[in-house]
């Protein structure tokens, strides 16, 4: 009985063994058989129309030997010799009709379901013809489509809203800049038609207008530094050199200088807590001088400017506040942009293009921390630049 166990359990192995090495021969085969197809396929420029229809002749084929060895083998097996070579005839008529009425399916079948496959890649390639520089509006349908199709619109239209809204913001920058170049020319450009015709004969004409093209030629020098400064940030080719330094240090020495600088306003420094961060020095002096200026701008003499610096782990948070005129709360959620200044009031005190704030809060960005503003109308503002720091020991 153990032995007949024995021998059942050594043929079902050879059944497994067989079997198993029919399936790695036709799964070998199979896959050199796809990986020449995708070869073939692959380096000849068909649309793909046709090369979907050429899948399916492919794949029918594979099938269809498959099919018909099976069957031959089926016939071969249940047939006797005799019987078997006696029908041969009649097995390959049934395959060579059954090959055509299949092939003529398969083509059927290959051609329509390949046309409702290209018919919204077409539409999209039409649509996507149709962009322009000078309208980058047009936007892929989603609606018909679905899959990766779909995903494949809704990254586009993504793509083509991000590139929209670039232009935009380049156009901007572009009608702003020249809008803000346009008035220090203008200016000096009438003084000295004014010396030409007859000015530079008159002392005082002359002083005034030798002190008005200096102040305005700052003004544009001071705009195209800043200007530069943005695209470079925007090009990542600014040179960052970060190193650690007590903050505290820094938010002092700035300080010193706000009192030399602004002699008609009351300076302060309130809380200077000893902290240290790995930063680049000069920038962060430059953010916190554009509230300084700001500051000092908008807020009348004997007014108050108030420096400080907290911890609120893991932030050290510089702030710089005044009691001058305040931003509208409509205004506040932009105050951060390029050439945006609040409102007419602050304009005209100002003379500034609306850069400040936008080189402040690219140096916070790049530092990988944050600005926010406090600000009441008539009561004054409050900025602060949020960094990584420690404390000191």
């Amino acid at each position: 009985m153990s032995r007949i166990k024995s021998i059942f359990i050594g043929f079902k192995r050879i059944i497994i063994w067989f079997f198993k090495v029919i399936f790695f021969v036709f799964s070998s085969l199979y896959k050199i058989f796809f990986n020449l197809r995708n070869s073939f396929l692959d380096r000849l420029r068909f649309s793909i129309h046709l090369k979907l229809m050429l899948n399916y002749i492919w794949t029918f084929t594979l099938v269809f030997l498959v099919q018909s060895l099976v069957m031959v083998l089926g016939f071969y097996l249940a047939l006797s010799n005799d019987m078997f070579l006696s029908h041969i005839n009649i097995i390959k008529e049934s395959l060579i009709v059954a090959a055509f009425i299949c092939a003529g399916l398969v083509l059927l079948l290959a051609r329509k379901s390949s046309k409702k496959l290209i018919e919204p890649i077409e539409q999209m390639n039409n649509k996507v013809k149709n962009i322009t520089i000078d309208d980058l509006s047009t936007r892929l349908d989603t609606s018909g489509v679905k899959d990766e199709l779909k995903d494949l619109a809704y990254t586009f239209n993504n793509m083509m809203d991000k590139i929209e809204y670039s232009i935009e913001l380049q156009n901007q920058f572009v009608s702003d800049a020249s809008h803000e170049l346009r008035t220090p020319i203008s200016v000096i450009k009438g003084y000295t038609d004014l010396l030409d015709r007859w000015g530079k004969d008159n002392p005082e004409v002359l002083d005034e207008s030798i002190d008005a093209i200096k102040n305005e030629a700052e003004q544009m020098k001071l705009l195209i530094e800043r200007l530069l400064f943005l695209a470079r940030g925007d090009k990542k080719s600014s040179h960052i050199e970060k190193n650690e330094f007590e903050l505290n240090g820094l938010v002092e020495e700035i300080y010193k200088e706000t009192k030399l600088i602004a002699p008609n306003h009351k300076v302060f420094l309130g809380e200077n807590l000893p902290l240290y961060v790995r930063a680049d020095k000069n920038l962060i002096k430059e953010a916190i001088r554009v509230f300084v200026e700001n500051s000092i701008k908008y807020t009348k003499n004997g007014g108050l400017i108030e420096l400080s610096l907290e911890y609120d782990e893991p932030y050290g948070i510089i702030s710089v506040k005044d009691s001058g005129i305040g931003i509208d709360k409509k205004d506040l959620s932009r105050v951060f942009d390029r050439f945006y200044r609040a409102d007419e009031s602050r304009n005209k005190s100002s003379g500034g293009a609306g850069l400040g704030l936008s080189i402040a809060k690219w140096i916070a960005d790049e530092h990988e921390g944050k600005l926010t503003v406090k600000s009441e109308v008539g009561k004054g503002s409050q900025f602060s630049m949020w960094i990584m720091a420690s404390k000191g020991n």
